[in-house]
This record gives structure tokens, sequence and C-alpha cells, in this order.
């Protein structure tokens, strides 16, 4: 339910705050400070990321698989996003060793639903790239969609929900350590 009241240049100060956010998040992951992006995350987020399926067109609906109803890439908490975190600073995460260098790429940032209110959370769509290079010859890009759900707390933003959908049905990469 949309409860946003705000004037046109309300909203567009709103957009760039949360595009600042987004690009902020995005230099965390690439630099490697987890600890950091952790920190940008509501304690009862959901992270979540579908896997895809080729349907014909008049299925549509079947064309990804179910949220805590079928098997998924990532299905997330706060728990298991911090344990995965915790692993890789034990520097034993055989994926991981080396580490990866990553760039991420958010664009074509809308905001879908402001529910003003307490607190204040915004709906937001992107694509985004995410260019991974580990050893010599290893190199992924994961193209696809986030939607995002913010919260607004007094500590600033906060992610309270992502949901990725990347454009491909078979994961070409040999493992999914990358955060999205």
């Amino acid at each position: 339910m949309r409860t946003d009241r705000r004037t046109a240049l309300e909203r567009l100060f709103l957009q760039r705050e949360i595009e600042e956010f987004l690009s902020v998040e995005a230099e965390l992951l690439d630099a490697r400070r987890f600890e950091d992006w952790l920190v940008l995350l509501a304690p009862d987020i959901r992270y979540w990321m579908p896997m895809m399926r080729n349907v014909h067109s008049a299925r549509g609906t079947d064309e990804s698989t179910r949220e805590q109803a079928d098997a998924n890439w990532m299905d997330e908490g706060i728990e298991t996003l911090t344990q995965r975190i915790r692993q890789l600073a034990t520097g034993i995460h055989w994926a991981e060793e080396p580490v990866s260098r990553t760039t991420h790429m958010v664009s074509n940032v809308r905001l879908l639903d402001i529910r003003d209110g307490t607190p204040c959370e915004v709906d937001t769509s992107c694509r985004f790239l995410v260019y991974r290079n580990r050893q010599q010859d290893e190199a992924d890009t994961f193209i696809g969609k986030r939607l995002d759900t913010l919260r607004q707390t007094e500590d600033g933003w906060r992610l309270a929900r992502r949901e990725i959908r990347l454009d491909q049905n078979v994961l070409l990469a040999k493992n999914l350590t990358t955060f999205f």
C-alpha cells in the first residue's frame, strides 16, 4: 500500500539517497569490507536468490523457484550471512583463497513503493552487473535484477530484503561465494 505523500523534489532527494546507499554498499563489497556491509543489513533481513527456469511464455509465473517453497540458490537471514562472512575471514575458505576481486555495478534504480511511517520503507528495483576474477583465469560475470526493500532507521538506511534474479538459468560460475 502506497503511503507516499512526498513532493517531486522530495522524491528526487530520496531517489538520490537510495542510489548513494546502493553505491556505498557496492563499494564495501568490492573492498571486501564485509563486517561493515553487515552493519547495513536489518536484523530481520531476507536475502533470497531463486533459480530461474526456461519455460514457455504461457507459464511465465513458473520462471523462477518459489520463496520458502522450492530449493533456491540463496535463501538466507542475518545468521547465515554472518556465518558466511566469518568463514571468509578465517582465510581457509577454499573457494575464496586466493580471494576474488569483484566489481559491483548498479544501475536503473527505481523507487517502486514508499511506505511512510515508522519505520519508512522503500521498495526498489535495479539492475546489477557483478564481475568476479580470481586465480589467473577465473572470471565470472553475473547480470540480473534486484528487488530491494530499504528501511530507514535512526542510524541510516538498512537493507531489509533483497531478491536477486540472475539472467541465467544455469549457473556458469564454479560457486556463489559472492554477495550481490
